[in-house]
């Protein structure tokens, strides 16, 4: 059985190429990079945008709230940060710790999502939604899908916790760290770049 379970291993291997020496499911990482690109594509359609009207941009831009953006960063960060030890401390056999830090990865999650609605909101009561401006009408639709994407990240992780092994850890946290390489160049963009 060992050799059947070993030629299998080893025809997996050859038939997903170069995706083979990533780790996780290599599935895992083909849809990792249909969501950068969609995610790239958004934000060259933002700079395109912004480029036909920086004025107009600019003025919205002044009333989102940094300061909430900038704490959800932080949040997503750490999040991120304790998906990886989760998946380091999963590797060395630490099986309970693993699951206690993705549980604080995706309570960190949660508060992302929080501060986002608590921002949304303030939006929403100061006249800004989707339809107000270019700038906001993108703003809602680039951060809103990231926040799906959040969503479907705390499933992943919860499946991860669930079913526990080592290709599952590498799979659920790496399309974490995309959520997190996501928002790391979204926060720039809407928040921060003039």
């Amino acid at each position: 059985m060992s050799q059947v379970a070993s030629e299998s291993e080893a025809r997996a291997e050859t038939a997903w190429g170069p995706l083979s020496a990533l780790p996780g499911n290599p599935l895992m990482w083909v849809l990792i990079a249909s969501e950068l690109a969609v995610f790239g594509g958004a934000l060259i359609g933002y700079s395109g945008a912004r480029v036909r009207d920086p004025a107009g941009f600019a003025a919205a831009q002044d009333q989102l709230d940094r300061l909430a953006g900038t704490v959800n960063t932080a949040v997503l960060l750490t999040s991120g940060l304790c998906a990886a030890l989760a998946g380091a401390a999963r590797e060395v056999g630490r099986r309970t710790t693993a699951r206690l830090l993705l549980g604080c990865a995706g309570a960190l999650g949660v508060l992302f999502l929080v501060v986002k609605a608590f921002e949304y909101g303030h939006e929403l009561a100061a006249g800004n939604d989707i339809d107000s401006s270019p700038f906001f009408t993108l703003y809602f639709l680039v951060t809103g899908f990231h926040a799906l994407h959040v969503v479907l990240g705390l499933v992943i992780l919860a499946l991860v916790a669930r079913f526990d092994s080592g290709e599952n850890y590498e799979t659920g946290t790496a399309f974490w760290h995309m959520v997190d390489l996501v928002w790391i160049v979204i926060f720039p963009c809407f928040y921060l770049l003039r």
